[in-house]
């Protein structure tokens, strides 16, 4: 994740505009969707507003990290990973 988002940071404005901004922030609103399924049960996900394509790359890192620290079971993870790696491929950083 944090690789993902290092690779954001540094890829051209046009790299952004032809998809890998919106591709993190579906990543990063999933993330996050899942770390507050955790953290709350039962309650409706809020979602994490569109903060613009140079936002993106701190917005998987926060969404990840939160996910990170509630996060305990082992395939829920791979699974998490396994969106990260996907997102990373599809947005092409």
């Amino acid at each position: 994740m944090d690789h993902f988002a290092d690779r954001l940071r540094a890829a051209p404005q046009s790299r952004l505009q032809r998809g890998a901004a919106t591709e993190a922030l579906a990543l990063a609103r999933e993330l996050a969707v899942r770390a507050q399924a955790i953290e709350e049960p039962g309650s409706p996900p809020r979602q994490m507003p569109d903060a613009g394509m140079f936002a993106a790359a701190d917005q998987i890192t926060v969404a990840g990290h939160d996910l990170a620290l509630v996060l305990r079971d082992p395939d829920e993870l791979a699974r998490a990973l396994e969106l990260v790696a996907r997102a990373q491929k599809k947005a092409g950083v």
